[in-house]
């Protein structure tokens, strides 16, 4: 992938004759802009957009933004760190030709994803995109490991832009329904055509339980690709929609009540070219090491919540038996549990074995998500920590004195919990770095002000259109 590495300040060599090749043969096929984007720390994706004629410039010399918004809320107020937050600066957006795309939701646009590097030409310390590659090339450097990772995206769909905020499910069919798949049929036919015209690998696209909720399944791919992925299927799901007339709404809870949108993550750890969750002699076919990498995430998780749980919302999604996976705990294909061990059916477990997340939504920023995963995960590596006992059914059922013997905790239940395991977590805050932890604390702090006083109504009501 092309990547900055090794940023050179003032410009990228061996780059613009690419990128003229590549804006002449977006030309020739009607785009004349292209979206730079990136995700805060909120969870927002924030984007600039130049003209195909300026793709070159881009590439060779960025594009200035400002890094107040590594601090920006979700109701785009600033908050501030030591060394965030301010008006000063600057920072420059390099595209990454690798994973630019013709947008077909949006003709005449085109997308890449962006490193952020600073004007003195180092990466920018608050860049999610190259935190969560430092991290996955340390694997690969100290352990010989490799990653491929997916994230579902889970939507609810609406009729038409409402004036006064509300959600009005587009369809009337019961959940996983054939009836809610017909009547949305031309839309969801649509996307799957948008996803195959841009490269993405759709496994699978439903109905899901909530009202008006659908969701998509992707091809797993290298983290920071699987990033990428996440942020373009979301710009795609939300424009074709907006050629349908309809809404779209990614936030944790659309409503106060009831299940919510998820992004669990999906997570195989492999050794050249074995995956390390399948053919090994421990539990359920996991080798050694990926029986201490799932402890280690079960070990982070608390903390791992203010990552991937960012939003006052999130809490209205994280409730117990509601498939949200809220105590730290696994199991085999245990939907209820935090980590929920999937081996595959057999024939086929030597590639789909992997562990999946669900303490996760779509107010995470992706590559913060990621990286505080892996890092979670390596340290129970490192460590050789053992993997508890399974649970089997649902943890909720357990009773209070079952629970403690299998080590198995309510996650925290409200955003302010969060920050202050996060805040007590030092391996995650080093592995994000002390500017980025920072301005995670900061940014989380904020929302919790900002929901100060609401009913959990008035937070669904707050966030329902943010992300």
């Amino acid at each position: 992938m092309t990547t900055l590495a090794d940023p050179v300040p003032g410009g990228r060599p061996g780059e613009a004759e690419r990128a003229a090749a590549l804006a002449d043969e977006l030309a020739e096929r009607g785009v004349h802009g292209i979206v730079l984007s990136y995700v805060d720390t909120a969870g927002v994706t924030r984007v600039k957009t130049v003209p195909t004629t300026r793709l070159t410039a881009a590439v060779t010399w960025g594009v200035g933004m400002s890094p107040v918004f590594d601090t920006f809320l979700a109701d785009d107020s600033i908050v501030a760190t030591d060394v965030l937050g301010s008006p000063d600066g600057d920072l420059r957006l390099y595209p990454d030709l690798d994973q630019l795309v013709a947008l077909v939701g949006q003709p005449g646009w085109a997308w890449a994803p962006v490193d952020r590097i600073t004007q003195e030409g180092e990466p920018h310390p608050a860049c999610g995109r190259t935190v969560l590659r430092r991290i996955v090339r340390e694997a690969a450097e100290l352990h010989g490991i490799a990653f491929k990772a997916g994230i579902e995206v889970e939507w609810a769909v609406g009729q038409g832009p409402s004036a006064d905020g509300d959600f009005v499910p587009a369809t009337t069919g019961p959940a996983y329904s054939a009836t809610r798949q017909v009547e949305l049929s031309d839309y969801t036919a649509d996307l799957l055509a948008a996803f195959a015209a841009q490269g993405v690998e759709v496994e699978q696209l439903h109905p899901e339980y909530a009202a008006g909720q659908f969701e998509v399944s992707v091809g797993a791919l290298d983290p920071v690709a699987a990033a990428d992925r996440s942020v373009l299927v979301r710009q795609t799901i939300r424009a074709v929609a907006g050629r349908h007339g309809l809404v779209v709404s990614f936030a944790p809870a659309v409503f106060a009540e009831g299940v919510g949108n998820g992004g669990h993550l999906h997570l195989s750890a492999w050794h050249d070219g074995v995956n390390l969750h399948s053919g090994g002699g421990g539990r359920y076919g996991m080798t050694a090491e990926a029986e201490s990498f799932a402890a280690g995430v079960l070990a982070h998780l608390p903390a791992l919540t203010a990552v991937t749980a960012p939003s006052p919302a999130s809490y209205l999604r994280l409730k117990p038996s509601q498939w949200a996976g809220v105590f730290t705990a696994w199991g085999r294909e245990t939907r209820e549990a935090a980590v929920r061990v999937i081996t595959g059916t057999a024939g086929v477990r030597d590639r789909a074995a992997n562990l999946e997340v669900k303490p996760v939504d779509l107010a995470a920023n992706p590559y913060l998500a990621l990286a505080s995963l892996i890092a979670a995960g390596l340290d129970g590596l490192t460590s050789s920590a053992p993997l508890p006992e399974e649970i089997t059914g649902d943890p909720a059922r357990l009773g209070a004195e079952k629970a403690a013997a299998l080590g198995v905790r309510r996650l925290p239940t409200s955003l302010s919990e969060a920050v202050e395991a996060f805040r007590a977590d030092e391996l995650l805050r080093t592995a994000l770095g002390p500017v980025l932890a920072d301005a995670v604390v900061a940014v989380r702090l904020g929302e919790v002000a900002a929901a100060a006083g609401l009913d959990d109504e008035g937070v669904a009501a707050a966030y329902r259109w943010k992300y």
